[in-house]
């Protein structure tokens, strides 16, 4: 079975997005190991998750997949070198490289969306994640649910949260 890492903010992470995708996975028989920026977290929904690890103590070659968890806490940590040479590490290891709904644009800003598929949260009226947010850096918007191309798998928000879970359990058994 895999080592999953999951990524959070430290506050105003969507809630269902960790919570569902998790879900999946931890039934699906996988060990999933949540981190952030500090140990105790909360969404933006109200939970409150204790991170297993601080990201500075994350490394890719613990782990099988990385999940990039979306919500607006996680803006002010796009550009953060410690998220995106993460994004980067796993990507360039082969591993399943991950995100959802705000979190593709920690794979935008990495640079590895550059001429591939993938969606994120579609915007609407004060929304700060907007398509052109990846389209910017040379991904291929599609506005799917889920999108899959190669070991990238992005989502589109809560409403996805499970789908989006059961398309990683899927490329684990891959």
């Amino acid at each position: 079975m895999a080592k999953i890492l999951f990524i959070i903010a430290p506050t105003d992470f969507r809630d269902e997005e960790y919570f569902e995708p998790k879900k999946v996975l931890d039934n699906a028989g996988h060990t999933t190991v949540t981190a952030s920026t500090v140990y105790d977290t909360v969404g933006f929904l109200g939970a409150k998750v204790r991170a297993d690890i601080l990201i500075k103590d994350a490394h890719q070659q613990d782990y099988d997949a990385i999940v990039f968890v979306g919500g607006r806490g996680t803006f002010a940590f796009h550009n953060n070198n410690q998220f995106l040479d993460l994004a980067k590490a796993f990507y360039e290891a082969g591993k399943l490289t991950t995100a959802i709904c705000a979190g593709p644009i920690f794979l935008a800003n990495a640079g590895l969306l550059e001429g591939k598929k993938a969606t994120c949260y579609p915007g609407g009226e004060g929304a700060l994640t907007k398509p052109e947010t990846i389209t910017n850096k040379g991904a291929i918007y599609t506005a799917a649910k889920v999108e899959k191309d190669g070991i990238i798998i992005t989502a589109d928000g809560p409403s996805s949260a499970k789908s989006f879970g059961k398309a990683i359990a899927e490329n684990l058994k891959n």
